[in-house]
C-alpha cells in the first residue's frame, strides 16, 4: 500500500491495496492513521457494493442515516447523489461541513462514485485546522468564547425541502416530513483524536452567533468563511469510476463543482457517526 499526498494542505491518494476484498486490521489502521495526517483519502478502480462500502466506512466509525435522504433499500445508510442531464443544481454546491446544524454532526463521510462525467464535477476539499492556525493571536482569542448557531435551512430560498425538489434525480427521495435541525457549535472545534483546533462554521448552514443578530454576526461569518477556502489550504480531487474519498468533517470543508450542465453525475455517500464537537 502506498501513501501519496496529494497537495501540501491536506489530501492523500492510496493505491496497492483492493477494498473489494478482505483486508487486515493492520491495513484498516493504517489507512485510519493516513485519515488522521492527511484529513481527506482518496482511492482509485474500487467499484464497490453498497456493502462493501459499510465495511470500509467501518474503519473510521459506524455508519448512520442521513437525516433528509432515504437510503438504498439493501442498505439504508448508504445514499444515491445524482444529477441528471435536465438538473441545473447539484447536492452540496457550496462550502460546507456536513450535518453541522445536528447536536452530533457527522464525523466524516465516504463518497463513492458510480457515474461520472468526462471532465467537470470535481469536489474541493479545505483545512479548517491550517486556517485556524494561519489566523492571529487576537483572533483567536476573540473567537475562543464564540459559539455558533447552524441550520438545516442554511441559504435555501424556501427551505431546504423547496429546493431539494428541484433536483429531477433525487426529489422522490427526500423525506417530506423531516425536520429543520438547529444546533449551537463551537466556532472553534477541537478534534477529539489529534487535539488539533479548526474553524467551525461554514457558509452553508451557519446562521449567527449566540447571544448575536444575523446582521451583528454576518461580517466576521463572511470573514471566516472565505479565510477558510484561501488556495493555500485546499485541495482538488477529479472523480474517475470507482473513484472513492473519505474525509474528516471535523477539521475540513468541501464544495462538489457544478461545471458539468448537461452531464450525469451518479455517486454513493455514507455518512460517519459523529459526537457533540467541543
Amino acid at each position: 500500500m502506498e501513501i501519496q499526498p496529494v497537495a501540501g494542505a491536506l489530501g492523500a491518494e492510496i493505491s496497492g491495496v483492493d477494498l473489494q476484498q478482505e483486508y487486515s486490521n493492520s491495513v484498516a489502521a493504517e489507512i485510519h492513521a493516513a485519515f488522521l495526517k492527511h484529513h481527506v483519502l482518496f482511492f482509485r478502480d474500487q467499484h464497490l457494493s453498497p456493502q462493501q462500502e459499510l465495511r470500509f466506512t467501518r474503519i473510521f466509525g459506524e455508519p448512520d442515516l442521513y437525516p433528509f435522504l432515504q437510503g438504498l433499500p439493501e442498505a439504508p445508510e448508504v445514499i444515491e447523489i445524482l444529477k441528471t442531464e435536465t438538473d441545473t443544481k447539484n447536492f452540496g454546491g457550496s462550502w460546507h461541513s456536513d450535518t453541522t446544524y445536528m447536536e452530533k454532526p457527522a464525523l466524516g463521510s465516504v463518497l463513492s462514485a458510480v457515474e461520472v462525467p468526462e471532465f467537470g464535477g470535481d469536489t474541493l476539499f479545505a483545512n479548517t485546522a491550517l486556517a485556524y492556525n494561519a489566523l492571529s493571536d487576537g483572533m483567536k482569542a476573540m473567537l475562543a468564547g464564540l459559539v455558533a448557531v447552524n441550520s438545516s435551512d442554511g441559504p435555501y430560498r424556501g427551505g431546504r425541502k423547496a429546493a431539494m425538489a428541484t433536483l429531477a434525480g433525487m426529489k422522490d427521495a427526500y423525506a417530506v416530513e423531516a425536520a429543520v435541525y438547529e444546533s449551537e457549535h463551537p466556532v472553534v472545534r477541537t478534534h477529539p483524536e489529534t487535539g488539533r483546533k479548526a474553524i467551525y462554521v461554514n457558509s452553508s448552514h451557519t446562521k449567527r452567533f449566540r447571544n448575536m443578530t444575523e446582521e451583528e454576526s454576518r461580517p466576521l461569518i463572511d470573514f471566516l468563511c472565505r479565510h477558510v477556502i484561501r488556495p493555500e489550504f485546499t485541495c482538488r480531487f477529479r472523480w474517475t469510476p470507482g473513484a472513492l474519498a473519505v474525509w474528516d468533517n471535523r477539521c475540513t470543508q468541501h464544495h462538489a463543482l457544478n461545471d458539468y450542465a448537461g452531464k450525469r453525475r451518479r455517486m454513493h455517500r455514507v455518512t460517519i457517526k459523529g459526537d457533540r464537537p467541543v
